[in-house]
């Protein structure tokens, strides 16, 4: 186990140094979200000003920001390692006596620590802008805790996409299709009972939509637990069931 870690370690170090040596990535990366928040909050919040649940848009869009942090965040996490068999590095990697699941796992929990970095950066942002918490410090703990559900289920995904897809074009064509189609079938913009509902109902079966309506409890009304429940029992399932299709898939390629 001690050497499962250290191989662990090995690894996040290895992402972390690639990661800190573009400076511009790593501004770009923890200031992008916030830049979302300021500009497209501010932008409508004159508009819909009272149309949106709690009133302030601001407030409403923070766990848009949020939630859509950890989404992009984790969507793009498996793109390294795309990289790294395109490269042939990844195949260097499995010619060592490391454990080959710690190639994974170190860039699943380095992904995650970026996205909650993230998200305490949007959280941040937000209460500058006069955005408060109607659950205190208790809900922003859990706001994080929510964010890792949804962010460990959608870097599973990319991960998994990594060792399915050929090239990292398609990988590109892959997240240019699913990511705005899930953005608008979901209610980070506008609340559900604000759409047709057609659009409502299929945004109800969006994983996307309990993560953002999750936190948005948090910030803008209080502590829901059917709501908290709701969504943690759906992230758990498609958790459970990504990790599950993760398993096949690298069991296929690291054997």
């Amino acid at each position: 186990m001690q050497a499962f870690w250290m191989e662990n370690r090995a690894m996040w170090m290895r992402w972390y140094a690639r990661f800190r040596r573009d400076l511009f990535s790593l501004v770009a990366t923890l200031l992008q979200p916030v830049l979302w928040l300021v500009l497209f909050g501010n932008a409508l919040q004159g508009m819909v000003r009272g149309t949106v649940p709690g009133g302030d848009y601001l407030a409403f869009m923070t766990a848009t920001a949020f939630v859509m942090t950890v989404f992009n965040g984790g969507l793009n996490g498996g793109l390294e390692l795309m990289y790294d068999r395109e490269s042939g590095f990844f195949d260097r990697l499995m010619a060592t006596p490391m454990h080959r699941i710690s190639f994974v796992t170190g860039r699943f929990s380095f992904v995650l620590a970026v996205t909650v970095a993230q998200g305490l950066l949007i959280i941040a942002a937000a209460y500058l802008m006069g955005v408060r918490y109607a659950t205190g410090l208790l809900g922003i703990a859990l706001t994080l805790l929510v964010g890792a559900l949804f962010g460990a289920g959608i870097a599973t995904l990319s991960i998994i996409l990594a060792f399915v897809l050929r090239h990292h074009g398609q990988f590109f064509s892959f997240i240019a299709i699913v990511s705005l189609p899930l953005l608008f079938l979901s209610s980070a913009l506008a609340p559900l009972h604000a759409m047709p509902a057609w659009l409502a109902a299929a945004a109800r079966l969006n994983p996307l939509t309990h993560a953002i309506e999750a936190v948005r409890t948090l910030v803008i009304v209080g502590w829901d637990w059917s709501v908290l429940a709701q969504m943690s029992v759906l992230l758990l399932v498609v958790d459970v069931l990504l990790l599950s299709i993760a398993a096949r898939v690298l069991r296929g390629y690291l054997e």
